[in-house]
């Protein structure tokens, strides 16, 4: 069975919507044609030269790469850098390079949690969820009419809350209006009040699928006229945001939590601050530059921080509270070609598809 790009896209943006990424960030469909036929996945961490050449040598024409290849506009395509340079190649190959940054280190299942896995770590969530993006649906339906209704919204994507599918609160009540002479009632005539017993029903949503979810009650009610509002909410959504905690099945020295860490995370050295003499349990950890983050770190009671691209001043702000481990950007990342290859692989059985050989890691050690 033959996909297009636009339906691997489409499962991935479902995995990790890109209403959910940073301002600043381009996840997104890089090159390509989203009606072209795929030929084969090639998943990597970042997408140079190199890996535009090894799916040209596997026959794969859509690269899925966590780092966007282009982060601002370009203003010309001369090759004079590795970003335009790559571009060209790909444009020239037919290759398609599509992007899934900030998204996917955001959501519960993304970036931090394949870190946490490989680290074995129990109980995980996220270290700071974010907040205003969820939204409250509140509508009025007869009774008769509310299960219709309500399977409509949370087959939309209402009414999720963490583990829990088909939330909704509901009360019971009368509804009362007077249609006018040109109005189309589905109760009642026209000119005459009616009393109808209704429900009110609120849901939870994201807030970027309050067109679909509302699309879907207003097609679904038997009402001409559907009464309904929409709240914003400032609830954390606690399956949305930056870096994980969670914890170690049994108490470590500090020693062995560094020899775990350096072969879990397969590490040939890293940087850390310095030990504080206490049993480690409890580990925050978030891909790439995270040190914004440290805060949190404290108060969720972590041992240790395990991040990225930490500054020389910056390692003072542990401050004897917490130990402070800088892995490295490759290194802390470098699993999510795993993560993408799985993801795949589970929902499109028969794609050619394939995982980096290519290392990409612009720093080298001695």
């Amino acid at each position: 069975m033959a996909y297009k790009i636009r339906e691997v896209i489409s499962f991935l943006e479902q995995q990790a919507p890109p209403a959910y990424q940073e301002s600043y960030d381009n996840a997104t469909l890089i090159t390509g044609d989203r009606e072209d036929e795929v030929s084969g996945v090639l998943c990597s961490l970042d997408c140079t030269e190199a890996i535009v050449d090894e799916a040209i040598e596997l026959g794969a024409n859509l690269i899925v790469a966590h780092h966007p290849i282009v982060f601002k506009g370009l203003k010309s395509f001369t090759g004079r850098n590795y970003v335009e340079r790559t571009v060209i190649k790909a444009l020239k190959n037919d290759i398609a390079i599509y992007a899934i940054h900030t998204n996917l280190d955001h959501v519960a299942h993304g970036v931090n949690k394949r870190i946490s896995d490989r680290l074995e770590l129990n109980n995980t969530q996220i270290l700071q969820p974010k907040k205003q993006l969820l939204q409250k649906l509140v509508f009025f339906v007869p009774e008769e009419n509310k299960q219709e209704v309500l399977d409509a919204v949370y087959g939309a994507g209402a009414g999720q809350i963490g583990e829990y599918k088909d939330c909704s609160f509901q009360v019971k009540g009368m509804g009362t209006f007077t249609p006018s002479e040109k109005a189309n009632p589905h109760i009642g005539k026209k000119g005459t009040p009616e009393y109808v017993a209704e429900i009110r029903a609120e849901v939870i949503l994201p807030s970027f699928l309050s067109g679909k979810v509302i699309n879907a009650m207003k097609t679904a009610h038997p009402y001409e006229e559907v009464a309904y509002y929409l709240q914003n909410l400032e609830n954390l959504n606690q399956e949305v945001g930056a870096g994980m905690v969670g914890s170690l099945s049994q108490e470590m020295t500090e020693d062995q939590f560094m020899d775990h860490l350096k072969v879990k995370m397969n590490l040939k050295t890293f940087k850390h601050t310095s030990f504080l003499g206490k049993k480690i349990k409890n580990i925050a950890v978030c891909g790439g530059a995270g040190i914004f983050l440290l805060n949190d770190a404290k108060r969720a009671r972590a041992d240790v921080f395990i991040t990225s691209d930490v500054k020389y001043h910056e390692f003072f702000d542990a401050d004897g509270q917490i130990i402070l481990c800088d892995i490295g950007h490759y290194e802390s990342e470098i699993f999510t070609k795993e993560l993408l290859g799985e993801l795949l692989s589970q929902n499109f059985p028969n794609i050619a598809l394939y995982l980096t050989k290519v290392v990409t890691n612009p720093t080298s050690y001695r």
